[in-house]
């Protein structure tokens, strides 16, 4: 009947919201600043095919008998030098970033769980989805925390949570998003970033370079198919549109180059080093594809990349942070988040619409 039919739809709907979550995924960090946190951190890393794209048979004798040994101890030393009281920067933006999101969610009304998770290290991507999966969510929104597409990062990440699936007699509904590249609201996000840093710290008129600075990845990645360097330029593009910046007033380079190959360049090492013999007094580095401050940024960026900078002839030099917390970046995060969400019940049904002998209806 008519009336058995609404009560069944009802029950329905209301029975699965709240079984709905969304994963934010980040690359990870060891659980300690020291070598043997270090080093099973780099194990797990550094054995992942889609950061060393070599045969096995040739890459792991060297990682284990010769990057293991060599590696953790100098990393360490770098870790320590950013490692807060709390921990990792990386995790404690991470936690933020998703208490803010599943906060915001929570005030629109949706009942929609936001987790997060590490590529490597933990909390792993495999450990939580098992956790939500235990806990009875049936949709799992998989979101990871990489703007621009890359095979080693992003795929990777999707790599980790379909690996997962295949262990499983019954996984969640999976739904993914790959890059969030050109979203108005990130460019808006970094935009403001940049002009909250030119109020604070004056913005000069000469001898000036805003520098976007993303991770690198190797040359033949891109010649393979992989569309990161492109995403990386479209990001830049839509920035300096934002600000209003000509062609001369800002600079792209690539940093964190692993191994002796060819990787994305020009090189940010080189790029701060160039700029300072040309006689560039003062540079702003922002790295647009990182979405917390973490190794990359605090030590390579604002402690290495200012002594290059400076040794080669440069004065002034800044970091302008991550988004990390920031409200707008988390309202961004949100509307993606809607928009992938749409056709999962997210919202406890509020309004019932009058049938005809009286009853409410969903």
């Amino acid at each position: 009947m008519p009336n058995e039919r609404s009560r069944a739809r009802k029950t329905s709907v209301e029975d699965t919201v709240g079984q709905t979550a969304v994963l934010l995924i980040n690359l990870g960090t060891p659980a300690a600043p020291k070598t043997e946190a270090v080093r099973g951190y780099l194990r797990e890393f550094l054995s992942d095919p889609r950061i060393v794209d070599m045969p096995r048979a040739l890459w792991l004798p060297i990682l284990h008998a010769y990057v293991l040994r060599v590696r953790p101890r100098e990393t360490a030393r770098r870790y320590a030098a950013i490692w807060t009281k709390k921990g990792s920067p990386l995790k404690l933006q991470t936690e933020k970033q998703t208490r803010l999101l599943n906060g915001f969610l929570g005030q629109a009304g949706h009942s929609v769980r936001v987790e997060y998770a590490m590529r490597y290290g933990q909390p792993s991507v495999a450990s939580v989805l098992s956790r939500l999966a235990a806990e009875g969510c049936v949709r799992v929104l998989l979101l990871p925390l990489y703007p621009q597409y890359s095979a080693g990062t992003t795929a990777s990440a999707f790599d980790a949570a379909f690996r997962w699936t295949g262990t499983q007699r019954n996984p969640p509904e999976l739904r993914t998003v790959r890059g969030i590249f050109r979203e108005p609201g990130y460019i808006a996000a970094l935009a403001a970033s940049v002009e909250r840093h030119w109020a604070k710290n004056g913005r000069p008129q000469s001898s000036y370079r805003l520098l976007m600075s993303f991770h690198g990845i190797p040359a033949k990645a891109v010649k393979a198919g992989d569309p990161y360097r492109d995403e990386c330029l479209a990001t830049s593009r839509l920035l300096a549109r934002a600000l209003d910046l000509d062609d001369d007033e800002y600079a792209v380079s690539f940093q964190s180059r692993l191994g002796s190959g060819q990787w994305l360049q020009p090189y940010t090492a080189a790029q701060l080093e160039d700029f300072a013999r040309k006689g560039i007094h003062r540079v702003d580095v922002l790295c647009p594809g990182f979405a917390a401050d973490c190794l990359e940024t605090l030590e390579e960026i604002a402690i290495e990349g200012k002594a290059i900078f400076q040794k080669a002839g440069g004065e002034e030099y800044f970091l302008i942070p991550c988004l990390n917390d920031d409200e707008g970046w988390i309202r961004a995060l949100e509307a993606l988040v809607l928009r992938h969400l749409q056709g999962w019940p997210t919202r406890w049904p509020s309004l019932r619409r009058r049938s005809g002998n009286g009853k409410s209806a969903v």
